[in-house]
């Protein structure tokens, strides 16, 4: 399966933002227009986008759903969905918007039996969210630690039927520190199934070093700032994704 550069967009107040490991105090708007960022990537090679609802990773409650609709309507590549989803019915709605896959956190940390729910019915289309803090799951935006290891959490949902996880140090995540690949690749082969890396990507070399994770299990990364911050040409990393040659640091 080949690697795949998924860049991101996160929402808040109908506007692309990024913020600091998770800190709401740390919001900064990069983009006016979401639906043109969304756009620029399809153009620029996207083969998927990540959208997260920040407002709703916190309340649960859906805020961004028109603006989410609309980069799905403006795109022809997949867009999956983050932040508050937290119910079959989210879930559902999100679905019939047009969204291809859907990442499920709080609830999977928190609510084993609407977890298995979720993935009785909808396994291919959920990606299980292990937002780690010192090696324990966060939920609630980040803003709460479980006392659950990220492995033993994996494990456990593997068990429930997850097929598929995104993996975030979230001390790494929006710092252009390189990713936590060390962290990402034992979770990777302790849960068995496929893991799409998250948080810190600083440049391209960070895009080869998790190619070269790729046995792992890692079939993945998502990355914002650093391509907002323009540390990322995202043709250079989309290429590196594919095994071609590019230029930069290896």
């Amino acid at each position: 399966m080949q690697f795949e550069v998924i860049p991101a967009i996160d929402l808040r107040g109908g506007q692309a933002v990024r913020l600091q490991k998770g800190d709401f105090g740390t919001t900064e708007k990069v983009a006016e227009n979401p639906v043109d960022v969304a756009r620029s990537f399809e153009a620029q090679g996207a083969t998927r986008i990540h959208v997260v609802d920040l407002d709703a990773s916190r309340t649960g409650v859906p805020h961004e759903a028109e603006t989410i609709a609309a980069i799905i309507g403006a795109v022809s590549v997949p867009v999956q969905i983050g932040g508050g989803i937290r119910s079959l019915e989210i879930i559902e709605r999100l679905l019939l918007l047009g969204a291809d896959r859907l990442i499920v956190g709080t609830s999977a940390a928190r609510d084993a039996e609407l977890t298995a729910r979720m993935l009785e019915k909808y396994a291919q289309s959920i990606i299980i969210g292990a937002d780690t803090a010192e090696g324990y799951i966060a939920v609630q935006g980040w803003q709460e630690k479980t006392g659950e290891t990220a492995e033993a959490f994996g494990k456990r949902l593997v068990g429930l039927g997850a097929e598929r996880f995104l993996f975030t140090d979230i001390a790494r995540d929006g710092m252009l520190q390189g990713p936590n690949i060390e962290a990402t690749s034992a979770f990777a082969r302790a849960v068995g199934v496929p893991v799409i890396a998250s948080g810190g990507v600083s440049g391209i070399h960070d895009i080869k070093n998790l190619v070269r994770a790729q046995p792992d299990g890692i079939e993945g990364v998502i990355t914002g700032k650093a391509i907002y911050a323009g540390r990322l040409n995202l043709a250079e990393a989309f290429a590196v994704a594919r095994g071609e040659s590019a230029q930069g640091n290896s």
